[in-house]
């Protein structure tokens, strides 16, 4: 079961200890009296950017990324197992250096512009995902999280239990297939990465730069995937560096599924919906053991990246110690994760995410 605690938490909430108080009661007041708008303001010193930070965290995750990579196309001759026991870390380290593209996505990475831009290009062309496109449909993303309206950009489609209901059979099916954990973290991955970002898919008519993106991401990927295979032999990096790119990627889904998908999420229609309250509120806060907070970089503090999105990752640590009482606020850990898998649709009235069988359980 997922443990939440709610925006009550935070630090700078009012303390009331009155014994004979409702605790009910005094969670909802206490959560009342939390402005995630000021909240945000207080957050902006934690986004100025080091680029000597920024610099080595790049280092540290390119050198190791390489040299893994290249050992695992070496060590095909000792035996392909032993080259796949290598696909994992090389897996994560290109998770992180997706992560790392994502901050330069939000201008967060490094202070200027074009050199956040420039790196994320350059990014791309390892993680398979142009760096244009997806900063373009993540931000709409950030722009809508939580808005029922909004659905449909960077996001995991999520029905309503009335707009479920009013399917056909064959519209009901198909989004439960959607839904399915063999789908959500395996073939949908594979497909986001493999197929769908070779094309500006969403953005077809939002400007040049988009198709740009796409396509020169694709030439220097297959310029780099050529020259390995005629070095290595074409079958040789399809067996070892596909699996490590599955990894990420599935790794990657899972992560950005938590995030969002969890039984207390937040979501409203635009008439009722507040930025801030959504970020704040429907974001979680998966607490990784230390060595997978470094792979994901720190990427599990989600709520506050959602609330403040200029804050480098290797700054969100700081926003928790300063704030303590964030860390407790839709936390949750790995094994809390095995449950919300099951949640596919947002019930209104309860303004709870609940799993297909809902009614049979109520």
């Amino acid at each position: 079961m997922l443990t939440r605690t709610s925006a009550h938490a935070v630090a700078f909430a009012p303390e009331d200890n009155t014994p004979s108080d409702d605790l009910a009661e005094r969670e909802d007041r206490a959560e009342a009296a939390v402005d995630p708008r000021r909240l945000a303001g207080q957050l902006k010193p934690f986004g100025a950017a080091d680029w000597r930070r920024s610099l080595f965290e790049l280092v540290v995750t390119l050198v190791p990324f390489f040299a893994l990579a290249g050992l695992m196309l070496v060590a095909v001759e000792a035996g392909y197992l032993f080259a796949l026991v290598l696909a994992l870390p090389v897996g994560l380290f290109l998770l992180r250096l997706f992560l790392i593209q994502h901050d330069c996505g939000h201008g967060s990475f490094f202070r200027k512009r074009k050199t956040n831009d420039w790196v994320g290009r350059a990014l791309g062309t390892l993680t398979f995902t142009p760096y244009d496109c997806w900063r373009r449909s993540h931000a709409l993303h950030h722009a809508g999280t939580g808005n029922l309206d909004g659905r449909g950009f960077g996001d995991v489609d999520t029905l309503t239990v009335a707009e479920y209901d009013a399917r056909s059979r064959w519209g009901r099916m198909g989004y439960r297939a959607y839904r399915h954990p063999l789908v959500l973290f395996g073939i949908g991955p594979a497909y986001l990465f493999l197929l769908r970002h070779r094309l500006p898919i969403g953005l077809m008519k939002a400007g040049w730069i988009y198709w740009a993106s796409a396509l020169a991401t694709n030439l220097v990927t297959a310029a780099m995937l050529a020259a390995l295979g005629f070095r290595f032999g074409f079958d040789v990096v399809a067996l070892s560096l596909l699996p490590a790119l599955l990894i990420a990627a599935s790794i990657g889904v899972w992560l950005f599924y938590i995030q969002h998908q969890f039984e207390e999420s937040h979501w409203d229609y635009s008439a009722d919906w507040s930025f801030h309250d959504a970020a704040l509120k429907g974001s979680s806060h998966l607490d990784l053991p230390p060595v997978l907070r470094w792979f994901t970089a720190n990427i599990g503090i989600h709520h506050v990246h959602h609330l403040a999105s200029r804050i480098p990752f290797y700054r969100l640590p700081d926003v928790l110690k300063a704030h303590p009482g964030l860390s407790d606020i839709n936390r949750f850990s790995i094994r809390d994760t095995l449950p919300v898998v099951r949640l596919a649709l947002w019930d209104e009235p309860t303004r709870r995410l609940v799993p297909f069988d809902h009614r049979a359980r109520a």
